[in-house]
C-alpha cells in the first residue's frame, strides 16, 4: 500500500510527513523540535535562520532568502507551528502517524491547519534557488508559535519586536482555509474575535453556551455584557480574554499591486478564486493592524475543511499541486517593480 512504499514516494510528501509527526500539539507543544526541524531546513536550502525569543520559550526561527535590490520591502511567508488538542478515539488513525492510506490521503493534525503551507512555502523556496532564479525582493519565512490560543506569546508581540521591522515587510501571506469545490478560498479580512471570560461567585450550577451571534455595534454588545452581569447579582463579573479592535482589510482590487500580482497569477494558471472574510481569526490581523496588507490563502480545493476535525487529512496531490501554486505566485510577488514609497 502507498504507505508502506516510502521509496516511490515525493520527497516533499516526505517532508510533510516528517513535520507533521512533530507534536506541536496543545496544550504543550514541542516548539523545540520544529525550531530544530527548521534549522535544519536552513542550512539545507542555504537560508539563513535567525532566532527570535519574543518571550521566554518562545522562539520564533525567520528563514530568508535575500533579493537583489535590498532598497524594497519584502514578502513574508507566515505559518504558525502549533496544532489543537486531539481525540485520538475518533481518528482512523494515529493523529501524530501521518499515515498515507493507499488513495494518497494523508490523515494528521495539522493537514490543513497549517503543516501543509510551511512546506509548501519550503519547498517552492527550494525549487526556485535550483533553478538558478534570483528576484529583486527579499522573501522571508516566520513559524510562529501560539497562533490557535490567540497569537499572545507569538505573531502579537513579533510584529512589535525591532528584528522584525528590520525585516521591512511589505506584503505578507498567510493561512486560509479548504474549498470542497474547485475554486480556492482567499481571504482578505477577518472578523474582530471577542473571547468573554465570566465569572459567578457562588454555588457551582449548569453552565450553558452562548449562541453564536454577530453584534452590528459592538458597543451597545458590551453595555449588553455589562446589564447580564448587573442582572445576575452581586459577585458576577466579566473580563476579556481576547478581544479585537483593529479590524483592517487589505484590498482587492487592481490599484492594490500586491493583489493585482496575486491575481495575476491565478488567472494564468486557471484558478477560480473566491474572496472572503475569514469566518475566524488568525496572525494575519497583527500584520494588518501595524500597515502590512495580507492574504490569507492555503491552496486545497476539492478538499473538505477539516481543520480542527476528526480525521483532519490532505491528498498528496492537492498538497504537491499547492507547491506550483506557490512556486509561480513567489516568482511574480518577489517582482513586483518598486512602489511609489519604496522611491
Amino acid at each position: 500500500m502507498a504507505n508502506k512504499d516510502p521509496e516511490s514516494e515525493h520527497p516533499s510528501v516526505t517532508l510533510f510527513r516528517q513535520y507533521l509527526r512533530i507534536r506541536t500539539v496543545h496544550p504543550n507543544p514541542d516548539y523545540g523540535t520544529a525550531v530544530a526541524f527548521f534549522e535544519e531546513r536552513a542550512h539545507q536550502l542555504g537560508l539563513s535562520c535567525q532566532k527570535v525569543e519574543v518571550t521566554p520559550g518562545y522562539v520564533i526561527p525567520v528563514l530568508t532568502w535575500p533579493g537583489t535590490n535590498p532598497t524594497l520591502s519584502s514578502i513574508l511567508l507566515n505559518s504558525h507551528m502549533d496544532v489543537v488538542p486531539v481525540f485520538k478515539e475518533h481518528w482512523s488513525h494515529d493523529p501524530f502517524e501521518a499515515f498515507k492510506d493507499s488513495e494518497g490521503y494523508i490523515y494528521a493534525r495539522g493537514t490543513q491547519d497549517m503543516k501543509s503551507v510551511s512546506i509548501q512555502y519550503l519547498e517552492a523556496v527550494r525549487r526556485l534557488k535550483v533553478e538558478g532564479h534570483r528576484f529583486p525582493r527579499t522573501i522571508h519565512m516566520t513559524f510562529v508559535p501560539d497562533e490557535e490560543i490567540g497569537g499572545h506569546k507569538g505573531m502579537e508581540l513579533l510584529v512589535q519586536r525591532p528584528e522584525f521591522q528590520a525585516l521591512r515587510v511589505g506584503f505578507a501571506l498567510d493561512e486560509g482555509l479548504a474549498n470542497p469545490t474547485d475554486a480556492f478560498t482567499v481571504f482578505y479580512s477577518e472578523r474582530s474575535l471577542w473571547w468573554v471570560r465570566f465569572t459567578s461567585s457562588g454555588r457551582p450550577g449548569h453552565g450553558s453556551r452562548f449562541i453564536e451571534d454577530t453584534a452590528a455595534e459592538k458597543l451597545a454588545f458590551e453595555k449588553q455584557l455589562q446589564s447580564w452581569c448587573q442582572a445576575a447579582g452581586e459577585g458576577v463579573t466579566f473580563e476579556f480574554a481576547q478581544r479585537w479592535m483593529k479590524p483592517r482589510v487589505t484590498p482587492i482590487d487592481d490599484a492594490n499591486p500586491w493583489w493585482a500580482a496575486f491575481n495575476r497569477v491565478c488567472k494564468d494558471m486557471n484558478l477560480t478564486l473566491e474572496p472572503e472574510i475569514f469566518p475566524a481569526a488568525t496572525d494575519s490581523r497583527y500584520l494588518r493592524a501595524v500597515g502590512i496588507p495580507a492574504l490569507g490563502f492555503s491552496p486545497m480545493n476539492r478538499t473538505p475543511v477539516l481543520l480542527h476535525d476528526h480525521d483532519e487529512r490532505l491528498h498528496e496531490t492537492v498538497f504537491l499541486r499547492g507547491i506550483d501554486i506557490y512556486t509561480r505566485l513567489l516568482s511574480v510577488l518577489a517582482s513586483v517593480p518598486a512602489l511609489p514609497n519604496e522611491n
